[in-house]
């Protein structure tokens, strides 16, 4: 049967009213069927919707009425405003893609490219949950996108098996590449120092992470496997960094135009978090290095990237799934951040028991943290050296209270 062909007005009468719905969010959320959610309103019922919506990009929230709900693995700063009507999971990668593959979903909303002359619709560079598991998912809408770029993947959707879908242009969602400063320039210098020729890169969001990527423009033969893509992998092409004919591999893209421009080119794949994200694949990784950010690491060597000093921020991502992975293939996890906050008022460098919110990253997790003081290489070293490498990064004017911190748990190591 050929696919209803639907407008914002008619979604109501293909969802299963109080189903649960998994959204196509990230850089690739639909605005139009997030207006059609909200135009349905109250014919919706108690319906419960769920994905990956990131603080900063995407800001609706799915809640057509008071009965509505959202599930999420990431707290934007909307849905934390809408209270107990959201449920928050802090899941890593791994754990979201188990979920999802476990409990019934009755519906998809997700944006597509047009058929091609087989047939067949791509979900561009958006492929991390939603272009596995569609087939489970009895009733699926989507957003025919003429600018959502066909990307190369093992994951694609026949039009035929859509259940609705409507047309319209829209581009994806942006997030701008920080300029460069001073900070996340030595940043990036110390961190690119033990990425070598050669080496496989996993790197996340951020100002820090695009310096990273952006001091490793002379090394050549580079690799990217990543769950996700930043806009500075673009300068890393422009560089002849990259490995030639070897595909960067991600599951998202997030940037501007100038990153969305590319990732149709045969530089670049998509493939879901069964694969991005996979202990298996990982193992066969050459060379890898993780480069995760933080907001704060304890003298442990233990990082907090999910909570600021006005609350919950973000989820634990995909982070710990590949510091696992990268571990067991002999490749190295670095953690960077800024020394300090608020002006140097604040060391991010802190002591025991003074990180806010929950650990990101275990002390197991972790072999190097980089500042712009330097790199403390937590490698083969007990409690105490572990302390003294990290307070040697810490900022100059805090690092005498940190030893005084550490010193009065001396007596318990």
């Amino acid at each position: 049967m050929a696919p209803r062909r639907l407008d914002v007005d008619s979604l109501a009468a293909v969802l299963p009213p109080g189903g649960r719905v998994l959204v196509g969010a990230c850089s690739g959320e639909s605005l139009v069927l997030a207006e059609a959610v909200e135009r349905a309103g109250e014919a919706l019922g108690a319906m419960t919707f769920t994905g990956i919506f990131v603080p900063g990009l995407n800001t609706h929230t799915y809640l057509a009425n008071p009965e509505c709900r959202v599930e999420t693995f990431f707290l934007t700063p909307e849905l934390k405003a809408a209270g107990a009507r959201v449920k928050f999971l802090p899941l890593c990668y791994g754990a979201i893609l188990k979920r999802l593959r476990s409990i019934p979903i009755d519906a998809a909303l997700f944006m597509a490219t047009p058929p091609d002359s087989s047939g067949v619709c791509g979900f561009g560079p958006i492929s991390d949950f939603l272009a596995e598991i569609w087939p489970r998912i009895p009733v699926r809408v989507a957003h025919i996108n003429p600018r959502l770029p066909q990307v190369a993947s093992s994951r694609n959707i026949p039009f035929d098996a859509l259940t609705g879908y409507l047309e319209a242009e829209q581009d994806l969602l942006e997030i701008s590449d920080s300029a460069d400063d001073s900070i996340s320039r030595a940043i990036g210098e110390r961190v690119a120092s033990f990425a070598p020729d050669g080496a496989t890169i996993q790197i996340g969001l951020g100002k820090i992470p695009g310096a990273v990527l952006r001091a490793l423009r002379g090394r050549r033969g580079l690799k990217i496997h990543s769950g996700l893509i930043p806009e500075a992998v673009c300068d890393l092409e422009d560089a002849g960094a990259l490995a030639a004919g070897v595909a960067v591999t991600g599951g998202v893209a997030i940037g501007s135009q100038r990153l969305y421009q590319r990732v149709g080119g045969p530089a670049y794949r998509f493939e879901p978090v069964s694969h991005t994200h996979a202990p298996r694949v990982l193992m066969g990784l050459e060379k890898p290095v993780a480069i995760n950010s933080a907001l704060e690491v304890d003298l442990f060597g233990q990082a907090y990237a999910e909570m600021g000093p006005n609350g919950l921020m973000s989820g634990p991502g995909g982070a710990s799934d590949f510091a696992r992975g990268i571990w067991v293939a002999g490749g190295l996890r670095i953690v960077a951040l800024a020394a300090s906050a608020a002006k140097g008022k604040i060391s991010r460098i802190v002591a025991p028991g003074e990180a806010i919110g929950p650990v990101s990253l275990g002390r197991m997790d972790t072999d190097i943290v980089v500042t712009e003081h330097g790199a403390a290489d937590l490698r083969g070293l007990d409690h105490h050296e572990r302390a003294r490498a990290l307070i040697a990064i810490a900022p100059i004017e805090h690092r005498d209270r940190l030893a005084e911190r550490w010193a009065a748990l001396a007596d318990k190591f």
